[in-house]
């Protein structure tokens, strides 16, 4: 293995690791599926790796794997889901350690996500690396649209997001 490639996986996996964790809590159903799917995109980033060709920087790179990786997710997600009927009534507890102490923050933004997650891909894609605090211009490079598109999107998706969070 080459000790190069490793550091910069390790150094790139680091810096982004929160964000990555919270794109794939956005495209996920609960917390078990976002960590499963957070594995996912961390195995694709390092399998990944050695074609990267530093047309962008790593970080928006790893974004562009992280969206690509959910939404194929999402998308198995629900033709296994128009296969099989849901059991909502079966309720479990999340008993997993340390819960509680990003519980509230979580509670806090719910209403958000739900909101977020009524969007189109392409939409919900925008928003999220807009929270992400990137700029049109890696957001545009991320999703392949021009920065202006970029903006245009973003207005009409706050609009939207307002009009339900106001409901």
């Amino acid at each position: 293995m080459d000790n190069n490639l490793e550091t910069t996986f390790f150094g790139a996996l680091e810096k982004n690791k929160d964000r990555i964790f919270r794109m794939c809590r956005a495209y996920s159903t609960d917390n078990e599926n976002a960590k499963d799917l957070f594995q996912d995109v961390v195995l694709q980033i390092w399998k990944s790796l050695p074609s990267f060709k530093e047309l962008s920087t790593i970080d928006t790179w790893i974004y562009r794997i992280t969206l690509n990786v959910c939404i194929r997710a999402n998308l198995q997600l629900k033709k296994r889901e128009d296969k099989t009927v849901r059991l909502d009534s079966i309720h479990f507890e999340n008993l997993e350690s340390g819960s509680n102490d990003n519980f509230e923050e979580r509670e806090k933004y719910k209403p958000l996500y739900g909101c977020i997650s009524k969007l189109s891909e392409t939409d919900r894609s925008i928003i999220l690396l807009f929270l992400e605090d990137l700029s049109y211009k890696e957001i545009s490079s991320v999703t392949g649209l021009t920065e202006n598109h970029v903006a245009v999107k973003l207005k009409r998706i706050k609009k939207k997001l307002f009009n339900c969070l106001n409901q």
